[in-house]
């Protein structure tokens, strides 16, 4: 027996943040909707690649948290035969024994990679720290965050924490 999963999930999509803690849920709520990017990723030589993406972001759990999904290439290049770069899911939850910081988790379906950040707004940034299944840190930043657009960047560690690299980084303009 195969199920129609094309309808969302009721128990799991919320209309808004949940009212009691709807001003500390702003840290990420902001983000709220669909953002068409701009995707460049970083290799270690100094080469880039470069491609369209777009980043749809809900409520779920009542309001209480947040999930996205990001997806290489578009939904109508997808549509027009393009195959699938990069995809994945990631849910946001606010940890109530430490306000302001966040539980962020990244499921990236393509390469069954999945990352477990802490997130927190520092100086005008949202900055998540993690590590990679290989044991190297990995920071997780969106910066130059306006109501139309953001950025948003993937930088990795090879020395422990000591220094970073870019490895990926989005520009993301608000479609709805």
């Amino acid at each position: 027996m195969t199920a129609d999963n094309s309808a969302l999930i009721p128990e799991l999509c919320a209309s808004g943040p949940y009212p009691p803690h709807a001003a500390m849920l702003q840290l990420y709520g902001r983000f709220i909707g669909s953002w068409d990017l701009e995707v460049t990723w970083h290799d270690p030589e100094g080469g880039t690649q470069t491609a369209r993406g777009e980043w749809h972001f809900g409520w779920i759990l009542q309001g209480r948290a947040i999930a996205d999904v990001w997806m290489v290439p578009t939904r109508a290049e997808l549509d027009a035969g393009a195959e699938l770069q990069g995809y994945g899911v990631t849910t946001r939850i606010p940890m109530s024994t430490d306000p302001g910081a966040w539980k962020v988790t990244w499921n990236g379906v393509l390469t069954g990679v999945v990352i477990t950040f802490n997130g927190r707004g520092t100086g005008g940034e949202i900055v998540q720290e993690g590590t990679y299944p290989d044991g190297k840190p990995t920071r997780w930043i969106f910066s130059e965050i306006g109501p139309n657009s953001f950025r948003w960047r993937n930088e990795v560690s090879t020395d422990g924490g000591r220094t970073f690299q870019l490895r990926q980084h989005f520009i993301a303009r608000r479609r709805t």
